[in-house]
């Protein structure tokens, strides 16, 4: 089984929709080859939920839903192609329905149990690379999770438009189990709006600090790739990864919708020596490009075609 899925309980991590519990199931599971993956879904999801179930959605192989928005996160990083060595993803549900306040403080809570699943992973199979993405609010959830946890516990984190402060994720990086962390901040400019409604409703741990879009922790074991960058594009080009530029002006979840991407997260998280973070960081722009410029940038103008001419297709 390539994919199992992992509920925040109020009493700790519990499977979803079935009887087991996990100390039965994780062995078994763990007895496998490949590293151990975690998925980590952000707002308005919720376990069980009749239309936004993330199991049945993002987080499943096969996704029941039609929409733009919903794509199987485990098969993009390579999990259900029967491989012995592909490994095991872990989809991890918590409660992010309702307002933007009760998300943001359940996302904390979820980090608890988050943490207490990546325990139960270490103590079965200690040895095994354990890494974890997750989007929007997900990406408290897992920078909730560090402290909770020792050196070593999480070995690559990928954060997709991340739902957080600088300030938060840098105390959150600062633990033992952040410092020895690899963390990927996938940002966009085409999320310049949701990043300023989070910094409009959500109280700062202090006054000017930024969203995770914008403060781009600086650390050696942090790398913050603008998505939306041409430069940005182009370097990951020339390492093969041929990602789509972007369509909109405006999108949350361009960081997982736009062709291309996946490939790019598998290498990362499944190849992790062949892409060392000091040569990304020296193929990457200095700095990212400024708040609301893709929002304000020039729409593309294209000239008038002559006088009696028709256009070609």
């Amino acid at each position: 089984m390539p994919l199992i899925h992992v509920n925040a309980d109020t009493k700790g991590p519990a499977p979803h929709a079935r009887q087991d519990d996990l100390a039965t199931l994780l062995p078994g599971l763990l007895a496998t080859e490949g590293p151990v993956i975690l998925m980590v879904h952000g707002f308005k999801y919720a376990p069980g939920h009749h239309s936004e179930c993330p199991h049945r959605h993002i987080l499943s192989l096969s996704p029941e839903r039609d929409s733009f928005k919903v794509l199987s996160w485990p098969g993009g990083l390579g999990f259900g192609q029967g491989r012995a060595d592909e490994g095991l993803a872990i989809g991890f549900g918590w409660q992010a329905r309702g307002t933007v306040w009760h998300a943001y403080a359940e996302a904390a809570n979820a980090g608890v149990r988050l943490a207490q699943l990546v325990s139960m992973i270490r103590d079965i199979a200690p040895d095994r690379p354990v890494h974890a993405l997750a989007h929007s609010f997900g990406a408290r959830v897992i920078l909730s999770a560090l402290p909770h946890l020792p050196p070593q516990s999480i070995g690559r984190i990928i954060l997709l438009a991340g739902a957080e402060f600088g300030q938060r994720a840098t105390e959150c990086l600062n633990s033992p189990a952040g410092r020895s962390a690899e963390v990927i901040n996938v940002t966009s400019r085409e999320n310049d709006l949701f990043d300023f409604l989070l910094e409009c409703l959500i109280a700062p741990p202090a006054r000017g600090d930024r969203s995770l879009g914008h403060a781009n922790p600086l650390a050696p074991n942090v790398l913050n790739l603008q998505m939306d960058d041409p430069e940005t594009l182009a370097a990951l080009q020339r390492l093969g990864f041929a990602i789509a530029s972007p369509m909109a002006r405006i999108c949350h979840w361009s960081p997982y919708t736009r062709p291309g991407v996946f490939p790019f997260y598998s290498s990362l998280l499944r190849n992790a020596p062949e892409l060392p973070l000091p040569l990304l960081r020296s193929m990457l722009p200095d700095a990212p490009t400024p708040r609301w410029s893709r929002i304000l940038s020039l729409p593309e103008l294209r000239p008038a075609l002559p006088l009696g001419r028709k256009p070609s297709f």
